[in-house]
């Protein structure tokens, strides 16, 4: 660093300074026991982990991402000839569709706890384009003047530098450190650990068909080669995996004990369901949404499925909207601009349901017949932009009230 920048403060891509790596504990193995690091790849792999981070990264990521204009009044409108409206809405780079790289950044946060984008910046400071990065080819640095940067790894092996300014960080639950994010994975590596060995386990026995393992006993003692001779035969015909490998005849008064507990007497399979709804626990998904129906019925599975939008989805939204508008927005176009997700069409309901919310509101003079329609993919008709007003609500200048 020169003396100029040193005196300012300035950041620079080459001065190296402590690291915080998320990673470093998976690349010195440290991976074994129930408390152990947990490899994220096979945690994925959990049918259930899988269904919840999909379902969190498909709706928030179905749903639009607009960028606002405030203006007098509380008024709020689509700032649609702003650059970041198209890249948050439409296409964030040439390669991505605004769906897919949004997908990609909120299945980093719920796996990883933290998700990277590289931001593009016109010469007037505004954002015209984000490129999705892979987490685990990213390390960030903090800086002595207390701002971040981050070194990031292709797939190619080629290292870059970039400073705070240029990187959007998702961050799931802040870390210790103030800078990293808290992969839940990790947090619970418990749960997932158990569910990964339960996989095995169950792995295991479906390899063996589920056949327990046992000890023969016989009346008499026998010799060696007659014992090595049997349990050569035994193991023959039950690796054949024929049709009748599962039957044996033993005669002379030979007897089977088997050693280890079925499914049923360990409670494995219950065992198991235990786990998957902890699963769905840490990521705050409701079980029926997650496929798991055991105890679902009609109500609480549209009760829960509203649940989900309130507890997980509006929570992460918000973290997402106010990363965004710290890392893509300057402070001067913070006073007029915000980003937000429009979560109202996952709280519609059914048919009914949406037409009698409708009704108040058209009724009661807050919604009118156009933005209805909208609603419905409707096109607008005339007079639609007019709202209503309800006799008892007039104010007395207008002749409402007695007298």
């Amino acid at each position: 660093m020169g003396l100029i920048n040193r005196i300012m403060g300035r950041e620079t891509r080459a001065d190296t300074v402590s690291a915080s790596d998320p990673y470093l504990a998976e690349f010195f193995g440290h991976r074994g026991g129930m408390r152990g690091h947990v490899d994220t790849g096979r945690a994925s792999g959990i049918a259930t982990a899988s269904a919840c981070v999909s379902t969190i990264a498909g709706a928030l990521s179905s749903v639009p991402l607009n960028t606002y204009r405030r203006g007098d009044g509380g008024a709020r409108d689509k700032a649609t000839d702003h650059p970041l409206f198209t890249v948050l809405h439409d296409a964030p780079n040439e390669t991505q569709t605004a769906y897919e790289a949004r997908e990609y950044l909120v299945w980093s946060l719920l796996m990883h706890g933290n998700a990277y984008a590289r931001t593009e910046w016109n010469g007037r400071g505004q954002v015209t384009a984000l490129e999705p990065l892979d987490p685990s080819g990213v390390i960030v640095e903090r800086l002595d003047t207390g701002r971040l940067r981050y070194r990031v790894t292709d797939h190619r092996g080629r290292v870059r530098v970039h400073v705070q300014d240029e990187i959007l960080h998702l961050r799931d639950r802040l870390g210790r450190d103030g800078i990293m994010g808290v992969s839940r994975i990790q947090a619970t590596a418990e749960a997932f650990n158990l569910a990964l060995k339960q996989g095995e386990q169950a792995g295991t026995q479906a390899d063996n068909a589920f056949r327990q393992n046992g000890i023969i006993t016989f009346p008499n003692p026998i010799n060696s080669d007659k014992k090595d001779k049997l349990l050569d035969k035994l193991e023959a015909k039950i690796a054949a995996r024929t049709a009748t490998s599962g039957i044996h005849v033993l005669d002379g008064g030979v007897d089977f004990k088997p050693l280890s507990f079925n499914s049923r007497d360990s409670e494995f399979l219950e065992s198991r369901k235990l786990t998957n709804l902890d699963i769905c626990r840490v990521f705050g998904v409701p079980p029926t949404v997650a496929g798991i129906l055991d105890h679902g019925t009609y109500s609480n599975v549209e009760s829960e499925s509203r649940a989900l939008v309130v507890r997980c989805l509006a929570p992460m939204a918000k973290r997402i909207e106010q990363a965004m508008t710290a890392a893509l927005l300057p402070p001067s176009s913070r006073r007029t601009l915000f980003i937000e997700h429009d979560l109202a069409g996952l709280l519609r309901g059914d048919l009914k349901g949406r037409y009698e919310a409708y009704r108040i509101g058209r009724e009661w003079g807050w919604l009118n017949a156009n933005e209805i329609r909208a609603w419905e993919n409707q096109p607008n008709i005339d007079g639609g932009d007019e709202y209503l007003t309800p006799l008892n609500m007039r104010g007395s200048e207008e002749g409402g009230g007695d007298g």
